[in-house]
C-alpha cells in the first residue's frame, strides 16, 4: 500500500512492550493475592452508553443487521454479572470512545475494571492506591497520599464554591482560557467539567496521588447519592501529575433512579444535538433483581504505564495507536 512509508512499525519500543506486559503480569498477581475473579465479558454490546460526554462507536455485523457497539467500559456487563452472584470481579480489556484523540487519548485504550463487595467508597480509594502503587514500582515510593473533596479542590485552584457559584462566575473562572459564556454559553456543568478539565486536574497529583471525591450529585452517572447530603455524588476520581488515573463510584443500585437517569442524559443529549441512546434494560433488569452493595472502578492502564515508563505521550506505550492500526 502506497503512502504509509514506516507506520507499518509499532510506536512502542520493545522495552516498552516489555514494561506493558510486565505490569500487566503484576495487576493480575495484585488481584489473585487479594481472590478477586477475573471474567471476561463482550466488546460488542448491544446498547451505547447514553453519557453525553462518551461517544460509542457502531458496528454493523453485517447486511440487515442492527447496529451494535463498541463498549466505552464493562461496567454494564460487569454489573449483570454481580448481580447473578460473581462476587468480586475484575477485568482487563479494550474499549473503545469516539472522538478522543490527545497526549493521554487514544480512541481505542486499556482499562482495568473491577468490583468489590461490600466495599465503601473509602476502602476502594485504599485498594486503588495499593494497585497504582504496586504498578508504578519505584516512581510511587516517594509520592504522598491526599484526599481532597471536589468543593476543596475549585477552592484551592480558583478559589470558588462550585456548588454555589453562578454559571457567570463560572464563566469568569474559565476567561483564561479564551471562553466566554457569550461564545459558548454552556449548561453550568458544562462550565464545571471544563474547568475541572482545562484548570483543576492539571493543578492536582503533583508529586502525589490525589483522590477528588464528594462530585456535584449531577455527576453522579452510575454512582449513589451521598446520604448526608443530596448535593453529593459518592463518586472519587483518582489523580497524578495532573493525570486522572482513575474513575469509581459506589454503585446505584437502585433501577428506577438508573432509568431516571438515563432519561435526563438523553435530553442533555438532545439538546447537545448528540444521538440519543435507548436504556441497556438488562442492566437494569439485574438491578432491578438486585445489585449487591459493592463500590467499583475503572483505571486507565495505559495512562498508568506512562507514569511508570516516563513516557510524555500515550502513542509511546502503545504498539499501533489508532492511526497506525
Amino acid at each position: 500500500m502506497s503512502g504509509t512509508g514506516e507506520n507499518w512499525r509499532p510506536s512502542a519500543s520493545r522495552e516498552r512492550l516489555a514494561g506493558r506486559a510486565a505490569l500487566l503480569a503484576r495487576a493480575r498477581a495484585f488481584f489473585a493475592a487479594r481472590g478477586v475473579l477475573e471474567v471476561d465479558t463482550p466488546l460488542v454490546v448491544n446498547c451505547p452508553v447514553s453519557e453525553p460526554h462518551i461517544h460509542s462507536a457502531s458496528v454493523t455485523l453485517g447486511p440487515g443487521t442492527a447496529p451494535r457497539y463498541l463498549h466505552t467500559s464493562p461496567e454494564y456487563a460487569m454489573k449483570r454479572l454481580v448481580a447473578a452472584g460473581s462476587g468480586d470481579i475484575y477485568q482487563i480489556c479494550h474499549v473503545v470512545r469516539g472522538l478522543e484523540t490527545g497526549r493521554l487519548h487514544n480512541t481505542e485504550f486499556t482499562l482495568i475494571e473491577w468490583y468489590r463487595v461490600g466495599f465503601s467508597i473509602g476502602k476502594l480509594m485504599d485498594e486503588t492506591e495499593a494497585l497504582v502503587r504496586e504498578l508504578l514500582g519505584p516512581a510511587a515510593a516517594r509520592r504522598a497520599s491526599e484526599r481532597v473533596s471536589y468543593r476543596d479542590a475549585f477552592q484551592r485552584a480558583l478559589h470558588l464554591d462550585p456548588f454555589t457559584a453562578s454559571p457567570a462566575a463560572l464563566a469568569q473562572a474559565a476567561g483564561p482560557l479564551g471562553l466566554h459564556a457569550a461564545t459558548l454559553a454552556p449548561q453550568r456543568d458544562e462550565w464545571l467539567e471544563l474547568l475541572m478539565g482545562a484548570i483543576v486536574g492539571p493543578q492536582l497529583g503533583q508529586g502525589a496521588f490525589t483522590f477528588v471525591h464528594g462530585y456535584p450529585v449531577s455527576q453522579a452517572a452510575l454512582a449513589r447519592v451521598d446520604p448526608q447530603d443530596a448535593r453529593v455524588a459518592q463518586r472519587f476520581e483518582l489523580y497524578c501529575d495532573g493525570i486522572e488515573l482513575a474513575n469509581g463510584f459506589h454503585e446505584l443500585a437502585a433501577a428506577a433512579e438508573q432509568r431516571a437517569r438515563f432519561a435526563q442524559d438523553n435530553e442533555e443529549r438532545r439538546r447537545r444535538g448528540l444521538a440519543t441512546a435507548a436504556p441497556d434494560e438488562r442492566l437494569l433488569a439485574a438491578l432491578e433483581a438486585g445489585l449487591p452493595d459493592c463500590a467499583g472502578v475503572a483505571l486507565g492502564f495505559d495512562r498508568t504505564l506512562m507514569l511508570a515508563s516516563g513516557a510524555k505521550h500515550i502513542e509511546e506505550v502503545l504498539a499501533f495507536p489508532t492511526e497506525r492500526a
